[in-house]
């Protein structure tokens, strides 16, 4: 991998990581399109440390608010006295789908769900998953329902966003994607479900990035020789740079306008992919 293929790359971790509509997918489709070797899924897992690390340093206040509010309330025997330390507990509630579902189906995420078939289905199949959402959050708007907000999250909801970034396993589904419409089916107003989909998506990055990078298998793809390094860690920080941008700008963006750009986006998108392999342009 060139430095210009690591800087484009980490470009395109940084912005479709956010937006709900997939970065393994145009990870993968891309590099194909371009003629480019597919970086591969330690690749993209551990340039996701800069779009954690961009998480972090957005959500700086959110995670400290949290974590004192963790810690009060183990200290003081009262673990879910306030919103913040329950809202600690829903995040670890909701990221063991997403590791159980990881370590059962590692060999086909790695392998067979990488093919451009699966991608196309599954940014087809999510796009029609997030326009169902979206009609139903308009309904909960016209009936004057007030939407969710993270202040009054339950456990329950947590639970099924929880199941909903576990989807985010297949490629081209989108974590943001599907925890976004999780979010929106039971009920969080836009904004919120994208607060939301970011905060819970740090455990899970973290994880992937640091499994990766301590396999056997892993380690050996990523360290093949200096060079592989140094991409690596350029594609990171420009993940990381480009990633903070992407949040600021899809959280304004949701405060007022609905997710349907996405959808179109994912399926047209879909749509190209099933036509470009129909005929034999690219490789599954």
């Amino acid at each position: 991998m060139t430095w210009f293929e690591a800087v484009i790359l980490g470009m395109i971790q940084g912005l479709t990581e956010f937006l709900p509509i997939s970065s393994t997918a145009h990870l993968k489709v891309i590099p194909s399109l371009l003629g480019w070797k597919d970086p591969g899924a330690a690749f993209t897992a551990v340039t996701q440390w800069g779009t954690w690390l961009a998480t972090v340093v957005y959500f700086r206040h959110d995670l400290l608010r949290i974590l004192a509010a963790f810690f009060h309330g183990l200290i003081t025997l009262r673990p879910l006295a306030t919103q913040e330390a329950r809202l600690a507990w829903m995040i670890a509630l909701g990221t063991i789908p997403i590791v159980v579902m990881g370590v059962l189906l590692k060999k086909q995420i790695e392998g067979s769900f990488r093919s451009l078939y699966v991608i196309a289905a599954a940014l087809i199949g999510l796009a029609l998953l997030l326009s169902l959402a979206e009609w139903l959050t308009k309904l909960r708007q016209e009936s004057h329902h007030p939407a969710t907000e993270i202040e009054n999250l339950g456990f329950w909801q947590a639970l099924v966003i929880g199941l909903a970034q576990a989807v985010a396993l297949v490629p081209g589904a989108s974590r943001s994607g599907s925890t976004i419409t999780g979010a929106l089916f039971v009920g969080l107003s836009r904004s919120a479900a994208a607060r939301y989909s970011f905060l819970l998506s740090l455990p899970a990055i973290f994880g992937a990035g640091l499994y990766q990078f301590i396999s056997s298998s892993g380690r050996a793809e990523l360290l093949q020789t200096e060079d592989s390094l140094s991409s690596l860690l350029i594609a990171t920080v420009v993940a990381g740079i480009v990633g903070y941008a992407a949040i600021a700008w899809l959280i304004a963006y949701l405060r007022t306008r609905s997710t349907w750009g996405f959808i179109f986006y994912r399926l047209i998108l879909g749509l190209i992919l099933l036509w470009l392999l129909q005929l034999e342009l690219i490789e599954p």
